[in-house]
């Protein structure tokens, strides 16, 4: 029996998902533009590449499940797993490990359902951890993607009319089939606002290894193409590349259209704005760093090139994602966070630290944090969708604030002056015009046979609305067009992800995702023979950047901007990284030499092709 599913799959037709949509009149958009582009822009198989591969340890407590996994979603996994055995939630218990990188491959349940069922048949440990091998060819890795879009402008570069054609090869499984593609034209679409935009989203089944979630969800192909789309317009109008972002670029307090016709899970409720985008600043300090108009000496078969993308990403899912959090206060004074939020090596746990410190006016190393275990912290949606700070985070304020209040209240009781006459004040005190009494004085109050209870505070949060991070990434480059050989001189990453609540982690995120989209820019991929069996089974066949390969001149630069959504006006950092770097280097490639790549990653071998030297 064949089951068509709401997500637009045809399975007679070896479509996974399909879906598509449109604002404006095309027609007329087209008819209007005084040029008219059309371009196509394929992507390549690219693997997360997690230090620790996927691993898991099962065993049996009693009659209970536990499960021990390298997992960036333990509430999901809790669900899935104790359906699949046959056992109530509450008879599973995972914790989340540290985890050694994720990057959307432990977003799936892989082999940790396999592990549960062999515990629950045998009653015995069992131990599952891929070899670097079977994370190739057994974990998912990123859809392969070819992109056609069609550009319609006036003389002056401004767009009248936006398609895309987002086609993506799913492999054997619909793992991620509709919401990783819908992303490509989501998080590219909305940078360059335009009357009449159209989109359609075709994913196909095929026999390459699985693919999945991978850092960016599917933005960076997006970007890839339209990033590129505007340029090759833009040399067409005889305009500068970053001219013409200029002219069409999204601007803070714009409405973004085209998401109002493109979901993520369901259908959206509303068109959302950009509320708050550094763009203009970031663009002004790039242009400044990279010299953009500065001569570009050739030297020998040396070629100089310089080229820019803009980037975006969202901070979670609104009307779809929910974390919780608790926070108890100790009879010392000092606190213990429950936070349902998994920090995978993002630094969420420091994050969520931060902002209970904030709330609570007490000194960071009085706040601990246990976080991503089932029995010990309520409900969180996972570390997906650049959610931690966001969502997590947000939960924790929440949970703060709530505290605070209690904490005053009895505090102003004990001090015998109204609630109003008090404040929290550094380091752990409720002070008022009376006094002061200290954390630890109103936790043993609240412990004694006479007192209140134990403090404890809780946050909930959902949200209908977005926070866009937005950045740009300049590169400059030197191309060889006697060898081929590409050498990136200059990389510079600016990104806006609102006011950083961990300014150090914030960097640490921006140069970790740009290393690595570098990487699937100039050297990675996964390659099979002709009869379908992927060859790159390790990281040196696959090519993963190593330590010489970052750029000579690299720098991450935070820019700013105060965002509603946010705690304390912060926005997104761990994605958006991953989303420029290709679109960046093939234009500088381009304005080195005048050859369009329109297939990433970039090779010699590809330079030759394009220079017909080969």
């Amino acid at each position: 029996m064949i089951i068509n599913f709401p997500i637009g799959s045809r399975p007679r037709k070896n479509i996974a998902a399909s879906i598509h949509g449109h604002i404006g009149d095309m027609d007329k958009g087209f008819a209007d533009a005084d040029v008219i582009i059309e371009r196509t822009y394929n992507s390549t198989q690219a693997q997360q590449c997690p230090t620790e591969t996927h691993i898991c340890f099962t065993r049996m407590d009693g009659d209970r499940l536990v499960i021990h996994a390298s997992t960036q979603v333990p509430w999901h996994l809790r669900r899935q797993v104790a359906r699949l055995v046959g056992m109530k939630q509450h008879k599973v218990h995972v914790i989340k490990e540290r985890v050694g990188g994720g990057f959307g491959s432990k977003q799936d349940i892989l082999l940790e359902e396999v592990c549960a069922w062999a515990t629950c048949v045998t009653g015995r440990p069992v131990l599952f951890r891929y070899t670097r091998e079977e994370e190739f060819i057994a974990n998912t890795s990123r859809h392969v993607a070819k992109v056609t879009v069609k550009l319609g402008a006036k003389k002056d570069g401004r767009l009248t009319a936006v398609k895309m054609d987002f086609r993506a090869n799913t492999g054997p499984y619909g793992n991620h089939s509709l919401t990783v593609p819908c992303n490509g034209p989501a998080l590219s679409l909305p940078l360059y606002p335009c009357d009449n935009v159209d989109f359609q989203v075709t994913t196909y089944y095929s026999n390459i290894c699985p693919n999945g979630a991978y850092q960016g969800y599917g933005a960076p192909k997006g970007n890839f193409a339209i990033t590129m789309a505007l340029a090759e317009l833009a040399e067409q109008l005889q305009i500068d590349q970053l001219e013409i972002i200029e002219r069409n670029r999204v601007h803070e307090g714009q409405e973004l259209k085209i998401l109002g016709a493109i979901g993520e899970g369901k259908a959206p409720t509303s068109v959302p704005s950009a509320a708050s985008c550094a763009l203009e600043e970031i663009l002004r300090q790039g242009r400044e760093m990279i010299q953009w108009s500065s001569p570009k000496p050739q030297n020998g078969d040396w070629h100089i090139g310089r080229g820019v993308a803009i980037i975006m990403q969202k901070s979670g899912i609104p009307d779809i994602d929910q974390a919780n959090c608790m926070i108890k206060l100790e009879s010392d004074g000092t606190f213990i966070v429950h936070s349902g939020g998994a920090d995978i090596g993002t630094g969420l746990d420091t994050v969520v630290t931060k902002l209970a410190a904030e709330v609570l006016h007490c000194p960071p190393q009085d706040v601990h944090v246990i976080s991503g275990d089932t029995d010990h912290a309520l409900f969180d949606k996972g570390a997906y969708a650049s959610s931690g700070t966001c969502f997590s985070g947000n939960a924790a304020r929440l949970a703060a604030e709530n505290l605070r209040e209690k904490i005053l209240f009895h505090g102003a009781q004990m001090l015998g002056e109204p609630v109003a006459d008090v404040q929290l004040a550094t380091p752990g005190v409720v002070r008022g015009k009376k006094g002061e009494v200290s954390f630890g004085d109103i936790a043993h109050k609240g412990e004694t046979g006479t007192g209140f209870g134990s403090l404890v505070g809780t946050g909930s949060y959902i949200t209908p609305d977005f926070a866009f991070p937005y950045g740009a990434n300049f590169a400059e480059v030197a191309v060889n067009t006697r060898t081929g050989e590409i050498s990136l001189d200059k990389f510079y990453a600016l990104l806006d992800c609102g006011t950083p609540v961990n300014p150090e982690l914030a960097l640490g995120q921006i140069y970790g995702a740009t290393l690595r989209a570098i990487g699937h820019s100039m050297s990675e991929e996964i390659i099979y023979d002709a009869e379908g069996h992927p060859l790159t089974r390790d990281l040196r066949s696959y090519g993963a950047p190593k330590i010489g390969d970052i750029p000579r001149d690299f720098r991450a630069v935070l820019v700013p901007s105060d965002d509603k959504v946010g705690p304390f006006g912060a926005k997104s950092i761990s994605e958006i990284g991953v989303n420029g770097a290709a679109p960046a280097i093939a234009t500088a490639i381009h304005d080195a030499c005048g050859i369009w790549l329109r297939e990433w990653h970039f090779t010699p071998e590809k330079i030759l092709t394009a220079l017909e030297k080969i």
